[in-house]
């Protein structure tokens, strides 16, 4: 009797699972959520009254060794002083890059206090040759799990024989 490759092995708890909602393990879509968020841009507007800082143009932003690109990155702060990040909200073109995974959609939504990113909009997942799309992406950067929705379309490449 012929084994199961690893690949197959890993995607059989996916099977009952309906075509619209897929779960989803990233072995590199995981952030160090305590370390500090570092973002370039070509322009940055503030308003303390909202609380709210609006980077645009070429925007790039790092924490630990993932990295996002956008268009705009609003960032919204919290408490009284609002010097803690809570919010990070990107819009247009967001790609966010793991030493071995990309992720690419039209908007993101990473709550820096919980370690939870939310991409919409035309969602686009890559693991190495292994691609998932999908409307939804939510991703726990903490744990590495994650869950693809919206008539999700996946091709997996078959491993070594």
């Amino acid at each position: 009797m012929r084994a199961l490759s690893p690949l197959l092995v890993s995607l059989l708890p996916l099977l009952p699972m309906a075509a619209s909602a897929q779960q989803v393990v990233f072995g590199g879509l995981r952030a160090d959520t305590k370390a500090p968020v570092e973002i370039i841009s070509d322009t940055l507007r503030v308003n303390q009254e909202t609380g709210l800082a609006v980077f645009s143009g070429n925007v790039r932003a790092a924490q630990g060794e993932m990295r996002m690109s956008t268009d705009e990155l609003t960032v919204e702060y919290m408490g009284e002083d609002r010097s803690k990040i809570h919010r990070l909200l990107a819009a247009g073109q967001v790609i966010l890059v793991s030493p071995t995974e990309q992720a690419e959609s039209q908007n993101a939504v990473y709550d820096v206090t919980t370690g939870q990113m939310v991409m919409t909009g035309d969602v686009l997942l890559t693991q190495g040759q292994n691609i998932m799309t999908g409307t939804r992406l939510d991703v726990d950067l903490e744990t590495g799990t994650g869950q693809m929705q919206g008539r999700v379309r996946t091709i997996l490449q078959p491993g070594d024989k």
